[in-house]
């Protein structure tokens, strides 16, 4: 799934051409991890491209920033309307948004405080991160045998490179070992989240997902799965889950910007209820996408129009 690179790429304020968004090998953030991200979905409608929860990315944005004192100049709303006109300056129709704080080149310390802090986002075409067959006949997932980082640590709640070398370890076993994804276990021995996904067990009529001391992301298609599953009368409870509850399941499920709604089918071997997508994930993935892809009213106001005008300084420059 290489990348392919659109013309602009917005840092610090103004829109530079994609192959000039360098930085240099001495860089802080090459050297200790320090930077922190967001990955957002702008999906095609009716009416256009929309940016799917566009300011909850984005205060989660700040939120990481903030806890690893990261100071910027640019707000929420700055972020925002700089992806809006990313989006719009690309002519992207749908795409994938990667907004990134880091620290750069300034002194390899490990103490950061002597690095600028930098601010980039890009867009580019991504299309369905497991494959488009996954989201109807599910992945085969193993139990990593390396755990989340343990509270006190890292923290789990910022969405941080340096977080993600976990998230690699994790990934690359499952793969070598002939799986698509694996599921991290906490300190604890309880179940936390995939590499880059929230999970979902669905069994006796209840929806159970782990809750944020199960050192999990606060996702935000967790969230709206979340909300969907309410709505829709599914009882739902945030509790720790047991490994063997992955086993016992009648409906297993990854949600995520990138993974959207993947079920899973089976895990360490074990089949997943029938082995295939079950009739939970099927509602909840057909109201998810009826959402974003403008096909039902959007009443919780999760998309953003690309047409909405922008009125920051900080996206208009553009440097040619």
């Amino acid at each position: 799934m290489a990348l392919k690179k659109t013309e602009k790429i917005w840092h610090n304020g103004k829109f530079i051409a994609w192959d000039d968004a360098r930085i240099h090998v001495l860089s802080h953030v090459v050297n200790y991890g320090s930077a922190v991200f967001e990955g957002i979905r702008c999906y095609h409608t009716a009416q256009g491209p929309a940016i799917f929860r566009l300011r909850e990315h984005m205060q989660r944005l700040m939120n990481s920033a903030r806890v690893y004192r990261m100071d910027q100049p640019y707000s929420l709303e700055d972020f925002a309307a700089a992806a809006l006109e990313l989006v719009r300056i690309n002519q992207m129709d749908a795409c994938y948004v990667r907004p990134i704080v880091l620290r750069g080149y300034g002194d390899v310390n490990v103490n950061p405080f002597g690095c600028p802090v930098e601010a980039y986002m890009a867009c580019w075409e991504w299309g369905k991160y497991m494959g488009a067959e996954a989201l109807e006949k599910g992945v085969d997932v193993c139990v990593s045998s390396w755990t989340r980082m343990a509270p006190n640590t890292f923290p789990a709640m910022a969405k941080a490179a340096g977080n993600y070398l976990n998230s690699q370890l994790v990934r690359m076993e499952a793969v070598i070992n002939g799986f698509t994804e694996g599921i991290a276990l906490d300190v604890n021995g309880y179940v936390s989240e995939g590499s880059g996904q929230n999970l979902f067990v669905y069994a006796g009529g209840t929806l159970f997902t782990p809750p944020l001391g199960n050192s999990i992301l606060p996702g935000i298609t967790r969230d709206s799965v979340l909300t969907l599953a309410r709505e829709m009368a599914i009882p739902v409870v945030e509790q720790m889950i047991a490994r063997e509850a992955l086993y016992l399941a009648e409906e297993v499920f990854f949600v995520g910007t990138a993974t959207e709604i993947t079920p899973i089918r089976s895990v360490d071997r074990i089949t997943v209820g029938r082995g295939s997508r079950g009739p939970l994930v099927k509602r909840l993935q057909d109201e998810f996408f009826a959402i974003v892809d403008g096909g039902k009213p959007d009443r919780h106001g999760w998309l953003t129009h690309v047409r909405t005008p922008v009125h920051s300084s900080v996206a208009a420059p553009v440097t040619h």
